[in-house]
């Protein structure tokens, strides 16, 4: 599989450069797409949740390692999404994401919850459409990742894990309203609507929480 894009100049410094190449060098059992992907300079011209640009390749390429796992997806989380505004850099980081999870990778629910979280503001009025260069690879993307959704489903699996898994199932299948629910509740918004419409605490078993 080819780059999505032209190489462009790279916004990296020189430093930063020599250090994500080496970073990627390190790191074995990754699909040469994937590598080539990292490499293409064209990253760090797109933007992210904050609207500036933004270049996600050195916390990708931790997470390729295995190295400082919770603080790439950390600045994952903080940079490709901002109170719901989204950027080119986020949807480009979907197909790069699922890559990497679909080589020998254990899946995380970051996966599933950041990808989910990102299709859904993909639709918000005011951010930006996906660019026709990457749509493609992002529908190639959506599909490998309803496949790994169903298969991680399968294991034994956290609340958290599940709740993300099913957002994703339900994006996948085509229901976003869904898909948004699911992935925007947290477990107190649950019980706010389970005792609203199901008066849960009243007609069900606590046990069944």
């Amino acid at each position: 599989m080819s780059c999505w894009w032209a190489p462009h100049s790279s916004l990296l410094t020189a430093t930063e450069e020599d250090t994500l190449h080496n970073s990627l060098a390190d790191v074995g059992g990754l699909t040469r797409w994937f590598q080539m992907l990292l490499t293409d300079p064209k990253w760090s011209t797109l933007a992210g949740g904050y609207r500036v640009p933004y270049d996600p390749r050195p916390a990708l390429s931790k997470l390729a390692g295995n190295v400082e796992v919770a603080s790439a997806w950390e600045e994952l989380w903080n940079n490709l999404h901002h109170q719901a505004d989204v950027g080119e850099a986020s949807y480009a980081t979907v197909p790069a994401l699922v890559d990497l999870y679909c080589t020998d990778n254990v899946p995380d629910w970051n996966l599933f919850a950041l990808t989910a979280t990102i299709e859904v503001e993909r639709h918000r009025k005011g951010n930006p459409p996906l660019p026709e260069w990457l749509r493609d690879d992002y529908q190639v993307a959506w599909r490998k990742l309803e496949e790994l959704a169903l298969t991680t489903l399968r294991k034994n699996t956290t609340s958290e894990t599940l709740q993300s898994l099913m957002a994703v199932i339900a994006i996948a299948r085509g229901n976003l309203r869904l898909g948004a629910l699911i992935i925007g509740l947290d477990s107190s918004e649950l019980d706010e609507i389970l005792e609203q419409y199901l008066s849960w605490k009243e007609f069900y078993d606590e046990a069944a929480s």
